[in-house]
């Protein structure tokens, strides 16, 4: 790519960029769209429609972002939970870092790559068409003194990522114990979810649970829950609020008895609708329900599976974290999750079956790796002119326009690959979720880590060697190879991920400000069907989803620190726009679907060493090719010392991070001690965990038997 190419991608995204700050700051102002920029504060009754006009509605202001730096990170904390916090942490971990680096790469490495004349002579006159490899560590020249640089810029840059990963372990860690602290008793502190029951010939999963738990926890134990099949009362709810939601709808576009339009496609095919089919239906539906929760409640069969409260914080850790039984397989125990977080369908699988599913989703996984090479190898093509030609010769001289040249290598391989990648995290939360866990923060863990080394495999690995080295098999027989493999590929490559960088980066981060697609549903729904119903949902943070993407961020840039730091400024950009977007949507959009207390923290110190670890392989391997074997040797340690770090952190940070010490947990139980409210809190504590599918449900009636008005009861 040269750099005119380059620039045009910079150029298309910019301008789109700007083009969704415009509309977000003229549209999240319009009193119609409130419920799609600030349904957060909405449900929290802290915003209010205004029908006032206002000529500075029509007008764009950057009053948003001083709104979402003002708050502190306090303030932030107690309004979106700790998670929501670290999220904020990776930006201002990833701006500190990448701070350091822009400086070093741009006012150093950068000059030192391109005074070099290993390609070509230096041209200062003409260089918007120059290769972007001039500004690569490619153009130095071999054997040069000026290596020695780029070998204490990578010591240098090591040490810095290395003091900011034990600074931010140590900070969130002492945040989740602070936070413990901060907190009203939870069902889940207290809570212990048991599985592995064994079955007893004399009596109930029941009866065995309270037997084994009175015997082995007799001073600590309180009371339990066995879950029970509700799957077939779980469909019928379902069914219930599928015909209730239509039924609401029916009622706010048309309120007669006899509608004018028809079920089928478009309301001009099928029978006519008749609300009071909807109703009857939903009556039916109702009393199966009722009829079926009656069923598991007396007659159900119980699953071996339970949820165990204990009287305090300690007694639930010590049963949480002991071998329950000689056979491992039996009374498993793990700490129980927020009573909103649970996840319930697979409670009824065994030791055996979680086991198998496991297994299926490695293959599954395996599988879905393999078939996005095509699209990656699509996606390479493009971004090689030459290639192109000849494989599309009918396009020739459309392509030899400049203009459609630069677009097409600079900013279209890398839009088809977001297009392409957007798929990836739904099918990813899919696999996790017949994994076997039991609640939804862990399956979105689960998805996060798989986005994320499918995103580091297919995106980075598969563009760099299905561009240079894929068809050499050699490179993974033979380990001792890789470094110089990747030195000669990685670099080639640079200038698709600074390309990438922009417009799945910063493209992306405006458009998630913006939210197109829920903007046109609710417009359609307000507009053209005509739907009045004030209920909606408020969303949640994809974190599988958004923290890969900045995590990949972090690794292309200390990968390509050395070798194009023409990429860092870029980065940079990305950081400092994502802190302010991402804070105004936890302010404004987002609400906590669950509270893990920062535990994905781990996965972004994971992520930063793997970084780190393949910046220093690259490193040896273009030390050597640079014939500067000496540097090369130097380099060894540095790996080698970062995983000792890395080991070091995981002993003394990640241990808080799976489980509260007992120091912790004993102090805050003695806080409890003089808690007037405890009592009722352990009361409450019994039906917590109470199965949401055995809720009582009202649709279609009102207590006094009368018909109620359903969008006035549902909101």
């Amino acid at each position: 790519m040269i750099v005119s190419a380059l620039l045009t991608a910079v150029g298309i995204n910019l301008g789109l960029c700007l083009l969704f700050f415009t509309l977000y700051s003229i549209l999240r102002k319009q009193p119609g769209n409130i419920k799609v920029y600030a349904p957060r504060l909405v449900a929290a009754e802290k915003s209010q429609e205004s029908s006032h006009f206002d000529i500075q509605r029509l007008l764009p202001s950057p009053g948003w972002v001083r709104r979402a730096w003002m708050p502190s990170e306090d303030e932030l904390l107690a309004l979106c939970g700790l998670d929501a916090v670290v999220f904020m942490r990776v930006f201002i971990f990833s701006f500190r870092v990448f701070s350091v680096a822009a400086f070093i790469g741009v006012f150093v490495l950068l000059p030192l790559n391109y005074v070099g004349n290993q390609l070509k002579d230096t041209d200062f006159s003409d260089i918007p068409h120059k290769s972007l490899e001039v500004f690569n560590i490619s153009n130095v020249n071999n054997g040069s003194p000026r290596l020695w640089v780029h070998f204490c810029a990578a010591y240098l840059i090591t040490g810095v990522v290395c003091y900011l990963l034990y600074y931010e372990y140590d900070y969130i860690s002492s945040k989740r114990i602070a936070y413990l602290y901060s907190l009203k008793p939870q069902p889940h502190q207290f809570t212990v979810l048991v599985r592995g029951i064994p079955p007893s010939a004399d009596g109930s999963f029941s009866e065995s649970i309270e037997r084994f738990f009175s015997d082995y926890h007799s001073s600590t134990y309180l009371s339990h829950i066995v879950v029970r099949h509700s799957n077939k009362l779980q469909h019928l709810i379902k069914d219930a609020e599928s015909i209730y939601k239509r039924l609401t709808h029916l009622k706010s576009v048309n309120g007669s008895r006899q509608s004018d339009k028809r079920d089928g496609f478009l309301g001009m095919f099928g029978k006519r609708i008749n609300l009071a089919d909807y109703e009857k239906k939903l009556e039916d539906l109702e009393e199966n329900v009722r009829l079926a929760q009656s069923n598991v409640t007396l007659a159900g069969k119980e699953v071996p599976a339970a949820f165990v409260c204990f009287k305090s914080r300690y007694g639930a850790a010590i049963a949480s974290h002991m071998q329950q039984s000689i056979n491992p397989t039996e009374w498993i125990t793990e700490q129980a999750p927020e009573p909103q977080d649970v996840y319930w369908p697979f409670f009824s699988a065994s030791f055996l079956k979680r086991w198998i599913s496991k297994m299926v989703v490695v293959i599954a996984t395996i599988i879905l790796t393999s078939f996005f090479l095509i699209p990656v190898v699509f996606v390479q093509g493009l971004t090689n002119l030459d290639q192109l030609q000849i494989l599309l010769p009918f396009m020739k001289h459309i392509l030899n326009i400049t203009i459609v040249s630069q677009v097409v290598t600079g900013y279209l391989p890398s839009l088809i690959l977001q297009l392409f990648l957007s798929f990836v995290p739904p099918i990813m939360m899919l696999f996790s979720s017949i994994q076997g866990y039991v609640s939804h923060s862990e399956i979105e863990k689960s998805a996060c880590g798989k986005v994320l080394w499918f995103t580091i495999w297919n995106v980075f690995f598969a563009n760099v060697l299905s561009g240079s080295a894929f068809s050499q098999a050699e490179l993974f027989l033979e380990p001792k190879n890789i470094p110089s493999k990747l030195a000669v590929a990685v670099p080639e490559q640079a200038s698709f991920f600074i390309a990438y960088v922009v417009t799945s980066g910063w493209t992306n981060l405006a458009s998630e400000l913006t939210r197109i697609w829920p903007l046109f549903e609710d417009f359609m729904g307000r507009h053209c069907f005509k739907c009045t119903s004030q209920k909606f949902e408020v969303p949640s943070i994809a974190y599988h989803s958004h923290l890969p993407k900045v995590l990949f961020f972090g690794l292309l840039g200390l990968t390509y620190f050395l070798l194009a730091p023409l990429i860092l400024p870029f980065i940079l950009t990305y950081y400092c726009l994502g802190y302010i977007i991402y804070r105004n949507q936890f302010l404004n959009l987002y609400s906590a679907k669950f509270e893990t207390a920062g535990k994905f923290w781990p996965i972004v110190h994971c992520s930063t060493i793997f970084s780190l670890i393949l910046m220093h392989a690259i490193a040896i391997g273009i030390f050597s090719l640079k014939k500067l074997p000496l540097a090369s040797s130097l380099t060894l340690p540095l790996p080698v010392l970062t995983l000792l770090f890395h080991d070091y952190c995981r002993k003394r940070f990640l241990p808080n991070f799976k489980a509260y010490p007992t120091e912790s947990l004993i102090k805050r139980d003695r806080q409890d001690q003089n808690d007037p409210a405890i009592g009722d809190f352990f009361e409450k504590l019994v039906t917590a965990y109470r199965d949401p599918a055995m809720e009582p449900i009202q649709y279609s009636k009102s207590e006094d038997g009368r018909s109620s008005p359903l969008l006035s009861d549902h909101v």
